[in-house]
């Protein structure tokens, strides 16, 4: 087994991805036959209904998870809500899953998009510097998230 820590997560949401603000996190590598991942988080208690509305549902969710560094592109898992446990004002979530497949880079598919949008010289620069910094979702991954 391999542990990483988790920095961020984002699940699909019906067309939206909505964050999670981490107080910590850890996510793990069974490395077994099965290719499971089990992803922890410790999170504030606000969220613990959504958890729980998930768990009961069976809902096969769709994280992108940001793993060891912050500069790393998001790692899509497709997961389910295992357990929900209240520890203090927090809760504890326990997520399993599988690692989606492999995609291309995330530089080169922002790129790309920014082009398409018409984007050259000194404002491509610009936008690039600033979206590689604030990982904004691609399009290409909202039309995958929508089929």
């Amino acid at each position: 087994m391999k542990s990483f820590k988790m920095l961020s997560v984002g699940i699909m949401n019906e067309d939206n991805v909505q964050d999670f603000p981490l107080i910590d996190g850890i996510i793990i590598n069974q490395e077994n036959s099965h290719r499971l991942w089990v992803l922890e988080m410790f999170i504030d208690q606000e969220y613990k209904s959504t958890f729980e509305k998930w768990m009961m549902d069976e809902v096969l969710l769709d994280a992108k998870v940001v793993i060891s560094y912050p500069e790393n592109d998001p790692a899509p898992f497709r997961v389910t809500v295992e357990a929900v446990k209240q520890i203090g004002n927090n809760i504890s979530v326990l997520l399993k899953g599988r690692l989606k497949r492999a995609r291309s880079q995330y530089a080169e598919q922002l790129l790309e998009e920014l082009i398409e949008e018409g984007l050259g010289g000194n404002d491509l620069l610009r936008r690039f510097e600033a979206d590689m910094r604030s990982r904004p979702r691609l399009k290409r991954d909202k039309e995958e998230a929508n089929k």
